[in-house]
């Protein structure tokens, strides 16, 4: 597929579940990857050094406004930017009242329709195994970025989730409930399930959501990402890998392993030059 086909793919998808997402979405939508995410960003937020009176910060594939009420709620000036229309209007609608938030439609490819050295932050989430040229989308980030604001990319899997180790799949299989009939019941009656999974029988790579860089083949390489951001000249503040927690786990497995392994990696990154 082609990388404008994919695009418009993403784009017919977020329009159709939009306003579904968040009850799609339970790893996301969870007391707890709210809390761990608050932190990070606050984190993020403390390590920008430009001389702003009010902050402004780029939400780059916004969705349904994860990121955009985090940044909000700590009184930044937020343009949620996104392919899909429908995510858009979500956050217009919750967020329109606020004085802070604005919102723009992308083309997926790159943020053209940004001039240089417009933001304080540019966060992302959960975003860049959705485009096409991940890495050139993280260098249109750096463009647009003001020097000492700061790169936010968290929510993308790290290397642990492919190869699988050994605490890892320990973890998963304790965490994960075994298929009861409810559940039975209604994977039984998903009938969109079925044309999903013809679908993913014609074509091995199809994702019902649009993700792209999901593969243990090609998935998102956070030493590239590194390695673009400090030949941008940026500065890696911070670091960090941690366990997803997804709503259908286990509680006390979570915590039981939530500090031996991890899925996921969130980085920030200031620009120093």
């Amino acid at each position: 597929m082609e990388h404008r086909d994919r695009i418009e793919f993403n784009r017919k998808i977020g329009n159709r579940i939009s306003e579904q997402y968040e009850g799609l979405h339970g790893e996301i939508f969870n007391p707890i990857e709210q809390e761990r995410l608050g932190r990070a960003l606050d984190k993020a937020v403390s390590a920008i050094r430009t001389e702003a009176n009010r902050l402004t910060a780029l939400d780059l594939g916004c969705g349904s406004g994860n990121l955009t009420a985090q940044l909000i709620k700590r009184g930044i000036h937020t343009v949620s930017a996104d392919v899909s229309e429908g995510f858009l209007t979500l956050v217009r609608r919750a967020f329109g009242h606020t004085g802070l938030s604005e919102v723009l439609r992308i083309n997926g490819r790159d943020l053209s329709n940004l001039e240089s050295n417009r933001f304080d932050m540019v966060a992302t989430y959960s975003v860049l195994h959705h485009v096409p040229d991940y890495l050139h989308m993280v260098e249109e980030m750096c463009r647009v970025i003001k020097p000492s604001g700061v790169i936010y990319i968290d929510h993308e899997v790290n290397e642990a989730y492919y190869s699988r180790p050994e605490q890892y799949v320990r973890f998963l299989r304790e965490a994960r409930p075994a298929l009861n009939l409810k559940r039975y019941l209604r994977l039984l009656l998903d009938v969109k399930g079925y044309i999903h999974l013809l679908r993913r029988i014609a074509n091995p790579r199809y994702k019902r959501e649009g993700d792209i860089h999901v593969w243990p083949d090609d998935h998102i390489e956070w030493d590239s990402i590194e390695r673009l951001l400090t030949s941008r000249g940026f500065q890696i503040v911070f670091k960090e890998d941690y366990l997803l927690y997804k709503s259908s786990y286990d509680l006390q497995v979570y915590e039981k392993y939530r500090d031996n392994c991890a899925d996921e990696r969130v980085l920030a990154a200031r620009k120093e030059k």
